[in-house]
């Protein structure tokens, strides 16, 4: 006899049916099945519960369908929605002014996803080289660090050094170079035979897809430095580590590092709609004229509601501070973890991941099966490393209970 539903009109089993059938198959979904989410805990169609630990790649900082999102969200829809930017709308110009003075920075280029985000960065950086320090005409460089991921776009995965994400997608964008990530070295060493050619240097403060691969410390402030030694832009692709993911507004707060161009995605909306921004100077931003640049929805009005709601739940829930103390203590107690699968804990913040050693036949996608039976959701990168991230608003009573439970799980793994 079939389960009971709860949530929604179709069970688990037809729902992942269905998207085996009729959706690409470009992902490798845990066998879960989501029908509703509040705060940090969502729920399965036939009603299980469980702490999410994803938080959709850290998209909902503020907890699922935050109820002040979520009425921004419903107001405005009921008001206007879209207006492209052939006018001039009445949330807009609000939401610039607002997250400009949020973060710091003189003007805003809105977007919608974080590839879009990273693509405008790209553009931005090459157009700075050539307007303003004087790159000769289709000669401008790019720099990445290796093991980076930014997005899924041709252009990105360009700079990328995974073999899943370039393998028969090829040719590629020419002008972008790699370097190894968390060496300092290595980009004064490019530099120094290419800085006249190079834009930018565009860098994850911490690299999350990698494994939430944190660099040492000074990495980011050293990196700068050398940007600024040879007139190069330094850009922080903050878009799953921004929003106050790691204990900082922005990564690149703990070194005190204000990048020339910063991107943002993800958690900028709450989760609730697809929201991007790229944050630069006027120097920066001013170098794409009108007609050169542009989307149809980004700066749509439905957007910058939302967009400003999530930022201020940031702020009047003081969820920087949260992520800086509950992912202090999430990390000791992880140490604690008696078991010879765990091989290492890192993060920042509540971006966290523990490397798992293979035992007994068993690996990081056994962990997350076991983890999913147990009533917490989390899901391996690179076969070996399981990021742990939970929505900022986990209260320590629920954190306390989804340590419990990612502890006795481990320790009875093997």
């Amino acid at each position: 006899m079939a389960e009971k539903l709860v949530y929604g009109h179709i069970g688990s089993k037809e729902a992942m049916e269905l998207e085996e059938t009729y959706g690409a198959h470009n992902y490798h979904p845990l066998p879960v099945v989501i029908a509703k989410g509040k705060g940090a805990k969502v729920w399965d169609p036939e009603g299980n519960e469980y702490f999410d630990f994803l938080s959709a790649y850290s998209a909902v900082n503020q907890g699922h369908c935050h109820p002040k999102i979520i009425a921004a969200l419903t107001e405005q829809a009921q008001t206007l929605t879209l207006t492209s930017r052939a006018f001039y709308n009445n949330k807009l110009g609000e939401y610039e002014k607002f997250v400009t003075e949020f973060f710091g920075y003189d003007m805003v280029l809105p977007m919608n996803t974080g590839a879009e985000a990273v693509e405008t960065a790209m553009k931005l950086s090459r157009r700075w080289g050539y307007d303003v320090k004087g790159i000769p005409a289709n000669k401008a460089k790019l720099v990445f660090a290796e093991g980076n991921f930014h997005g899924r776009t041709i252009s990105i995965i360009s700079a990328s050094t995974d073999p899943d994400c370039r393998k028969g997608f090829g040719p590629f964008l020419p002008n972008i170079e790699k370097i190894a990530y968390n060496d300092p070295q290595a980009l004064e060493d490019f530099l120094k035979e290419n800085h006249a050619e190079t834009a930018a240097f565009i860098v994850e403060p911490i690299q999350g897809e990698a494994g939430v691969f944190v660099p040492d410390a000074g990495y980011l402030k050293k990196c700068y430095e050398i940007c600024k030694k040879y007139n190069v832009l330094f850009v922080a692709d903050e878009v799953q580590t921004g929003i106050a993911r790691t204990g900082k507004l922005l990564a690149c707060d703990h070194e005190e590092v204000k990048p020339d161009i910063v991107i943002l995605g993800k958690a900028i909306s709450g989760g609730v709609l697809p929201v991007s921004a790229v944050l630069a100077s006027k120097e920066i931003m001013l170098t794409i004229k009108p007609g050169e640049h542009g989307s149809t929805f980004g700066g749509f009005p439905l957007a910058c509601a939302v967009a400003k709601a999530a930022l201020e739940v940031v702020r009047d829930e003081n969820l920087t501070e949260r992520a800086q103390r509950l992912g202090e203590k999430f990390r000791a107690e992880m140490e604690k973890i008696d078991s010879p699968m765990i091989e290492l804990v890192r993060g920042k913040g509540l971006l966290n991941a523990v490397v798992i050693k293979p035992t007994e036949g068993k690996e990081a996608w056994d962990v997350c099966m076991k983890l999913k039976e147990n009533g917490l959701l989390a899901k391996p990168t690179h076969q070996h490393i399981i990021r742990f991230a939970p929505p900022l608003v986990i209260s320590e009573e629920e954190l306390d209970k989804a340590i419990k439970i990612i502890k006795d799980t481990i320790e009875n793994m093997v």
